[in-house]
């Protein structure tokens, strides 16, 4: 099976969703007419198709054909891509700017997630990144010492640094971990992304680590809200979703 074919099906039908070619409610063509469609088999046309419903697009009702279910930004954890291979994979034009690069000492938390020593020298990034030219979300990263200097080479415009550290260094994220939580926008980020002081931001933070464990990025993003819907789809025997509390004051004991 090509992967790099039910990615096309898939973008092309996501296009197709998106672009208001298959209302929310329609369905979607039989896996037979769509294959008949690509000219590929019903096993790559089944592939495609489960990725969109992955991300929430599109399901299911009582065996019947696919159903379109929304037309939203939609990204899904089920696969580890990039913020620009997501954008682009939803049909949206991708733009980066790096704002600030800092070498500085690791904080307490960078350098637990990163696995270094406390107070390490780490490359820690500021970018902004747009939607068809408009601010989406704003990306706080702390580099491990060992991929830095390659970061650091890195024009300010590079659309994604995670690809360009894969094709240019073989560096891969194979791993990722991500903790989603909502956060008020201060004055930088209000003004960066263009909203209010205060308005509602989604905040995800991640780790990215290689095959072998080896963390690459700590980083935090601040989406504007409206901006993108995070998708998880998972099973109670497989995969269950972890709730953490926030502590804010101390409980009265039980006993």
């Amino acid at each position: 099976m090509s992967t790099a074919r039910y990615l096309e099906i898939a973008e092309a039908l996501r296009r197709s969703i998106l672009g208001g070619e298959y209302a929310v409610g329609a369905r979607l063509p039989s896996e037979s007419a769509l294959a008949d469609r690509w000219s590929a088999s019903r096993g790559t046309v089944r592939r495609a198709v489960a990725l969109l419903a992955s991300e929430g697009l599109i399901g299911s009702r009582q065996g019947a054909r696919r159903i379109v279910l929304r037309q939203e930004r939609r990204h899904s954890f089920a696969e580890l891509n990039s913020f620009a291979q997501w954008a682009q994979s939803m049909g949206y034009e991708v733009a980066s700017r790096v704002l600030k690069r800092t070498h500085r000492p690791a904080t307490p938390t960078e350098a637990a997630r990163l696995a270094v020593p406390p107070d390490s020298a780490v490359l820690h990034v500021l970018r902004l990144r747009l939607l068809d030219g408009n601010p989406a979300m704003l990306e706080r990263t702390a580099y491990a010492p060992w991929v830095a200097p390659a970061v650091q080479e890195l024009p300010d415009d590079c659309v994604s640094i995670m690809n360009s550290l894969a094709e240019l260094h073989g560096v891969v994220a194979h791993y990722g971990e991500h903790l989603i939580d909502a956060v008020p926008a201060g004055s930088v980020d209000a003004r960066l992304l263009r909203v209010r002081r205060g308005s509602p931001l989604l905040r995800q933070r991640h780790l990215s680590s290689t095959a072998a464990g080896r963390p690459i990025e700590w980083t935090e993003d601040r989406y504007a809200a409206g901006s993108v819907t995070f998708s998880v789809s998972n099973s109670s025997p497989a995969a269950p979703l972890s709730r953490r509390l926030t502590p804010t004051t101390p409980r009265p004991s039980d006993t």
